[in-house]
């Protein structure tokens, strides 16, 4: 435990940009051996869009990354936040933080997104996306990548978060996004083991459906019980999606990324879909 602990803590910033890529390596991969959906949507092309987008998503993570390690180091030194007024030991900060983390500053921080017209406009960019893939994961509009750093810093405050559970915790939530928003088949068995703690391709991917209410449904990055805990949980055949948004369906919304940076500032700036289906 207290390896993890030490090489979190001290975590470099080349082996953080490598886990990054390291997961994105791998999935991309096991996508093309084994895709659920067809990878004859000009999978090069389409990776270029969401590369630029994660280039972005690296630059405002970098940019404010001093805030978060200040208010790691705040919450150790002030005694505050949850972790802190308990006192845990280091497992129990582990099997307590993790979760946590991922509740404020992943599923909350979706599901608010999904809530609030001005933070939708912004998370749009990442629902327009017509071939979710691996490289989805990362596909968020600068503005929104603000958003969700607001987040996250703030479950680092209320949970009292030291800094190598902020770097593990991060760590995770890149490689967990990645695998769940991969174009891969995971095995039926496979999937019964997982599913029950964590998110799954088969479970997101629901997520990405372009209709409601389906959109609204399995907002959780890191742990699947959140949602079935809040009631957003469902369990749809991926055979059957379609994915996009249906506010945003012609070519330049998620082709064109100019018009991607504009999506929030445009007319179509609607909190709720055209229709609802049941499928």
């Amino acid at each position: 435990m207290e390896t993890i602990v030490d090489y979190f803590a001290n975590i470099p910033s080349s082996h953080r940009s490598l886990i990054l890529v390291s997961g994105i390596t791998v999935f991309w991969l096991i996508e093309s051996a084994v895709p659920l959906f067809s990878a004859s949507y000009g999978k090069w092309k389409h990776a270029g869009i969401n590369f630029f987008f994660t280039f972005t998503t690296i630059v405002v993570n970098f940019v404010l990354a001093f805030i978060l390690v200040a208010a790691s180091e705040w919450v150790v030194s002030a005694n505050f936040g949850l972790l802190q007024w308990l006192d845990t030991p280091l497992w129990l900060t582990l099997v307590l933080g993790l979760p946590l983390l991922d509740l404020i500053g992943a599923y909350f921080a979706h599901w608010t997104e999904h809530r609030i017209p001005v933070l939708w406009r912004f998370h749009l960019v990442h629902h327009t996306d017509q071939h979710v893939d691996t490289t989805t994961a990362n596909r968020h509009h600068p503005g929104e990548s603000v958003i969700r750093f607001v987040f996250t810093t703030a479950a680092v405050l209320l949970v009292g978060a030291p800094i190598w559970l902020v770097f593990l915790y991060q760590s995770m939530s890149v490689v967990l996004s990645q695998f769940n928003h991969a174009n891969i088949t995971v095995p039926a068995w496979l999937n019964t083991v997982l599913q029950p703690v964590f998110v799954t391709p088969d479970m997101h991917r629901v997520h990405h459906h372009y209709r409601m209410p389906y959109t609204d449904t399995n907002f959780g990055n890191i742990f699947s019980f959140w949602d079935r805990l809040f009631g957003t949980y469902a369990a749809v055949d991926n055979r059957k999606l379609k994915y996009g948004v249906d506010t945003h369906m012609e070519a330049a919304d998620h082709s064109n990324i100019g018009r991607m940076l504009a999506i929030p500032f445009g007319k179509k700036q609607t909190l709720t879909y055209e229709k609802e289906e049941v499928l």
